[in-house]
């Protein structure tokens, strides 16, 4: 009963709880809703349409339930926001493992083993482990330990962009796009960056702790610049504070404060560093400073000085320009003040000197019917002797001409019709002479037969085999020296003219196997004036008179020509040859011609006329001259013409079995040609018979060719009246004897490499190789832009070298021993000139013939590799009249990998030497170097 009576009251009393509970629920929500309706009521709306609540309407209870609901309100909009950021990874994360992967769920972290890959967006991560955290987007990478090399391998490549770093531990927020790096190495351009320790930015930038810049490609650099602290924009520059220079790992005392390093591909102006030096006659110089434009991507400005302690001074600007498919050209001036000595002396001298150069050349697209192109070199003749660019090249101050063009075409090729205009500039630099043509405009009418049908129907009638075609000339010249050019009077100082060729020529076939080619050629010439000479009898000199009007002269000439081929075949007796000579060809090819002109200096043409000249001892002399002598295009010569002309050329070929193929023939040429050539003017009263020249080509070595020019004489020698020899009218043959030798010429050249030797003493090299299976130098990355004294079987030699530097081992022939490589090669130019020495007093009387002397030039040049990056060449020569070696130039260049040294000297007569010693890369090249230059006028003597 007692348990049945505590049981009753325990339930009583749980309903009576939850009674008391519904009680006060109804009316707490009662009161809430009450309180509701009493906040909106409180509500109102400001003058811009906001709701806002007038709490003085709201009792203390009110008030604080409506700010309850508010902040709980505000609280979960708050934690709204902040699960979307938490979460706002905008484009998936893929990531990959080749040896394993562990993810946990619950924390949302990846373990990534084994070349491990992330890739999100365009950010590209790859190390041997990384650590993932997708809630936070925090990456971690590092590599392992690699046992053999005692360091670690797999470490992390990160790629973001066109950005790529490499270090030995990295984390990165793919979210904020942060990083912290360790052990850093990442390039821009032609350098490389390395730090201790690198934050980087959500802009990209680098901050860069205990780093180093080098332009060294090397694990471990020759050379790197220490900066201690330094920011990097990659792709447009590095601004670092206290840095010095280390190299081969010994710090140097250079430092600077702070610095910066540009790192551009686009076009950008800036300031360009000079040179500093010592000249002796001009003093101490800084020179090749200012500043550079960058105007646009079509043409830029470059604006440089130079200034000499003792007065000099010097300016220049250079523009390129280039118009993408329209044309593209260079353009540079110089200006230059030289003042050598103490002024107020007697050897104070003052030189002012210039040069233009202009180079422009026309897109082949601009215009298929009309180009301009221009090559100008114009400088005064002191600016080369002065100009200190100029004083380190032996060529420039050897070079005794300059040349300039400039030059305009069109055509009508409808018609057949080409205009073209060239202005042209020849320039002295010895005797400051030039030699101007402004302008030369050329008319030519392409060849046309005027005969032919326009419908054919047949064969080909004889006359529609001739052509006619026309050329026409006007030009407009002086020859005068430099200072008098722009004092020079147009009418009587310059020359000008017009010139008209009116070609007529056909080609026929006489008894199908004899080529018939007869020509017609007429000429006509225009000039403005003219000048008469006579002889002023009180003055006793001759006088001249220049009349300004329209002459006209013209002339003509005819000839016919005749040629054929006649081919002869000899097979030899195989008995005594045997089998091996199949046959020898022998190809005769002889040639006639006629040749007819009238003589215009008859005086019914006018072109030539006489005055009469009183000598000292009273005698008169008949002068004749031709009043259009000095003439742009000259006169007609004098004298009829009724020449024919004689030539015999001969080819001897024989073919033979091939040693490699037993049934393939090979060719080989016997006589490549040897001609004869000779003619007789039928018109001429006196020796008309020509010189009997002769012209020997062979071609029995592989590429080289021999030649050998001769002439002989057909008339013999003669004494005059006083017993000085001069040139009969009597020919050798008439006397039974041969032509006289008058002389020859001959010029051989010759390059030998250890390969060359190496096969003439039986030995195998790669020229026996077939071309599909030799190394190609360029493949192999080596520079075949060299110097002309280096042939191909150099560059064949560097490129093993280097090979061997890339293998890392040096190669080793059958036994195991290093093979021995030291590539070298030797140019020797040999040439001799053999002639009659014409000098009277050597005349042999005994056999009526000049002794013969000869002219001997030797050329030697070479080019030694004593070792991977050391090379030296020289060029040199021997004068074989002054009996004294020629100018000698010298050269050593050592490859120091990132650095090049090179030393240079120039023997007599302009001697000199230039030592320079400067980093490769562009980037550095103006700031890491030395040179040390000498001009002729300060250079060593030699002893």
């Amino acid at each position: 009963m007692r348990r049945i009576s505590f049981t009753v009251l325990l339930l009583c009393a749980f309903f009576f709880m939850l009674a008391n509970a519904d009680y006060q629920s109804r009316k707490r929500h009662k009161r809430v809703s009450s309180d509701s309706v009493a906040v909106d009521k409180a509500m109102k709306r400001d003058s811009l349409g906001r709701e806002i609540i007038d709490t003085t309407t709201m009792d203390s209870l009110q008030l604080a339930i409506y700010r309850h609901n508010k902040t709980i309100d505000d609280s979960i909009h708050l934690d709204s926001l902040n699960r979307q950021k938490k979460n706002g990874i905008d484009a998936p994360v893929n990531f990959s493992a080749n040896d394993s992967m562990v993810y946990d769920a619950r924390n949302k972290t990846a373990f990534l083993y084994g070349s491990s890959n992330v890739k999100y967006e365009n950010m590209d991560l790859k190390s041997e482990r990384i650590h993932l955290n997708m809630d936070s987007s925090l990456v971690h990478a590092t590599g392992v330990s690699d046992t053999a090399s005692k360091g670690l391998k797999g470490t992390p490549v990160f790629s973001m962009g066109s950005d790529n770093y490499e270090s030995d531990t990295m984390s990165f927020n793919f979210k904020t796009k942060k990083g912290l790096i360790q052990n850093v190495a990442t390039q821009q351009e032609e350098g490389f960056l390395q730090s201790k320790l690198s934050k980087r930015n959500d802009k990209g930038e680098i901050f860069l702790q205990h780093g180093r810049y080098t332009t060294c490609d090397e694990p471990h650099p020759d050379f790197y610049i220490a900066l201690s602290r330094a920011k990097v924009r990659p792709g447009k520059d590095v601004v670092f504070g206290p840095a010095y220079l280390v190299v081969a790992d010994v710090p140097l005392p250079l430092a600077i404060p702070y610095g910066f390093f540009p790192f551009t591909k686009s076009y950008s102006s800036g300031f360009i560093m000079p040179t500093y030096g010592d000249e002796s006659t001009r003093g101490f110089y800084l020179r090749d400073g200012g500043y550079y434009f960058a105007m646009s991507d079509k043409w830029d400005l470059k604006l440089l000085g130079e200034i000499y302690t003792r007065g000099s001074w010097g300016l220049s600007a250079a523009t390129n320009y280039h118009k993408r498919y329209r044309y593209s050209g260079t353009f540079y001036a110089a200006y230059q003040d030289t003042k050598t000595g103490d002024k107020g002396l007697p050897d104070f001298t003052r030189q002012q000197s210039f040069k233009i150069q202009w180079s422009h050349r026309q897109d082949q697209k601009a215009n298929p019917f009309s180009s301009l192109a221009a090559s100008v070199n114009f400088a005064s003749s002191s600016y080369e002797r002065n100009n200190m660019g100029s004083l380190y090249n032996p060529q420039t101050l050897t070079q005794s001409t300059h040349t300039s063009s400039v030059s305009w075409s069109t055509n009508f090729s409808s018609i057949g019709l080409s205009l073209s205009s060239t202005a042209n500039l020849n320039q002295n630099m010895r005797d400051s002479s030039i030699a101007l043509t402004l302008p030369d405009l050329n008319i030519n009418i392409s060849r046309f037969y005027p005969f032919k049908r326009a419908h054919a129907a047949g064969t080909e009638r004889w006359y529609e085999k001739i052509s006619v075609s026309y050329t026409g000339q006007i030009s407009n010249s002086i020859n005068t020296k430099e200072d008098r050019l722009f004092r020079s009077n147009l009418i009587k100082d310059w020359r000008n003219g017009m010139q008209h060729r009116i070609p007529v020529s056909g080609s026929f076939t006489l008894f199908n196997y004899i080529n018939v080619t007869p020509s017609f050629n007429f000429t006509d010439r225009m000039y403005t004036n003219k000048v008469t000479r006579s002889w002023d009898k009180v003055a006793k000199k001759e006088v001249a008179d220049t009349t300004y009007g329209f002459h006209n002269i013209y002339n003509w000439d005819f000839s016919l020509g005749a040629s054929t081929k006649l081919y002869g075949m000899f097979i030899p007796n195989r008995k005594l040859f045997g089998d091996k000579i199949q046959a020898i060809r022998h190809v005769i090819t002889p040639s006639v011609s006629f040749s007819y002109a009238p003589d215009f200096g008859t005086s019914r043409y006018g072109y030539y006329a006489t005055y009469q000249r009183t000598n000292t001892d009273g005698t008169v002399d008949l002068v004749e001259y031709s009043p259009y002598a000095n003439s742009l295009y000259g006169v007609p010569g004098r004298g009829k013409m009724g020449s024919f002309n004689f030539s015999f050329d001969n080819n001897i070929e024989m073919k033979i079995k091939s040693d490699k193929d037993t049934t393939g023939i090979r060719k080989i040429s016997i006589i490549d040609n040897l001609g004869f050539n000779m003619s007789y003017n039928m018109a001429a009263k006196e020796k008309p018979w020509s010189d009997l020249s002769m012209n020997l080509r062979l071609k029995w070595w592989k590429n080289y060719t021999f030649n050998m020019n001769a002439v002989f004489a057909s008339y013999a020698y003669e004494l005059d009246a006083n017993g000085k020899p001069y040139v009969g009218n009597h020919t050798y043959w008439g006397m039974g004897k041969w032509g006289r030798f008058q002389g020859m010429s001959q010029n051989v050249s010759f390059t030998l490499t250890p390969e060359k030797l190496k096969k003439i003493f039986g030995g195998s090299s790669d020229e026996d190789e077939p071309k599909g299976k030799r190394n190609d130098p360029e493949a192999e990355g080596v520079d075949t832009n060299v110097e002309s004294n280096v042939d191909d079987d150099m560059i064949e030699g560097q490129r093993s070298v280097r090979k061997k530097k890339a293998t890392g081992k040096a190669e080793t022939d059958d036994d195991g021993y290093m093979m021995f490589s030291m590539p070298w090669s030797l140019t020797v130019g040999y040439g001799i000139t053999m002639r009659e020495n014409t000098d009277v007093r050597k005349f042999n009387y005994r056999t009526m013939r000049y002794p013969y002397m000869f002219t001997q030039t030797l050329n030697f040049s070479g080019n030694l590799r004593i070792s991977d990056g050391w090379n030296i060449s020289f060029s040199s020569g021997y004068d074989f009249e002054n009996h004294a070696i020629s100018m000698t130039t010298a050269s050593l260049q050592r490859d120091l990998h990132c650095f090049n040294m090179s030393c240079q000297v120039v023997l007599a007569p302009y001697t000199s030497y230039n030592f320079s010693f400067r980093c490769n890369a562009s980037t550095l090249t103006d700031a890491l170097k030395y040179d040390k230059r000498s001009g002729y006028s300060n250079a060593v003597q030699w002893y």
